[in-house]
């Protein structure tokens, strides 16, 4: 998952080979997820959200697709509920917001609790005392907005410009792999960090915080897989 091209990053001033470009270009791409709190592509996630007293589920990420929606319980044996026990809003669509909304009429004879002589849905849901659910589905933008791959490739710049080591370092550390500009060209891409990305005050630079100030969404709590 990268917010721009190593082209977008070149042409803001990242230098170096292209592997070493798309490394800073992740590690811009990561301080921005943790900034925004959003993802900006087309991400699977699983959310556990809490259930108000309505069966309004918000979640904490623009919603494309849900999957699968299992009441969180004590005995961890809640089965899936069926689509048709809940029904999806995206602020994709202009005015609505983000949340699966538990429908609290309905029944299924299939399931043990759920029945239409036993309450339905709603009253599984109150033996359950069900009070947050685990959502897993696909969450992000259809697409990177132009202004953040514009600050992504802002960022990858002043990223790699911020840790070029100076002449004396570079004598000092002879290990250290520098062009001929100073900068530190040793650079890891590592492409399969799975653990959550921790919410951040500042990318680190002014420029790029004012660039991405629109799309803040500190409002929810942190998403595992981000």
């Amino acid at each position: 998952m990268a917010y721009c091209s190593v082209e977008q990053a070149r042409a803001a001033g990242v230098t170096g080979t292209d592997a070493e470009v798309a490394a800073w270009i992740s590690a811009a791409t990561e301080r921005i997820t943790a900034y925004t709190q959003q993802c900006f592509e087309p991400t699977p996630l699983v959310v556990v959200v809490d259930v108000a007293p309505d069966g309004t589920c918000l979640l904490p990420r623009r919603v494309r697709t849900v999957t699968s929606v299992t009441p969180v319980v004590a005995t961890d044996d809640a089965p899936s509920l069926p689509p048709s026990a809940w029904r999806v809003t995206s602020s994709d669509v202009l005015g609505s917001v983000d949340a699966v909304l538990l429908r609290w009429g309905g029944y299924n004879d299939l399931i043990a609790g759920a029945e239409s002589w036993n309450g339905g849905w709603r009253g599984l849901w109150d033996q359950w005392g069900m009070e947050q659910a685990r959502i897993t589905g696909e969450f992000g933008y259809a697409e990177v907005p132009l202004l953040v791959g514009q600050a992504c490739a802002l960022l990858a710049a002043h990223i790699q410009a911020q840790t070029a080591p100076s002449d004396a370092d570079a004598q000092q550390s002879p290990g250290l792999d520098v062009d001929d500009e100073g900068n530190n060209v040793r650079i890891e891409n590592d492409t399969t960090e799975t653990t959550p990305v921790s919410p951040s005050a500042s990318t680190g630079s002014t420029q790029v915080d004012a660039l991405l100030v629109g799309y803040l969404n500190r409002g929810h709590s942190l998403i595992g897989g981000v």
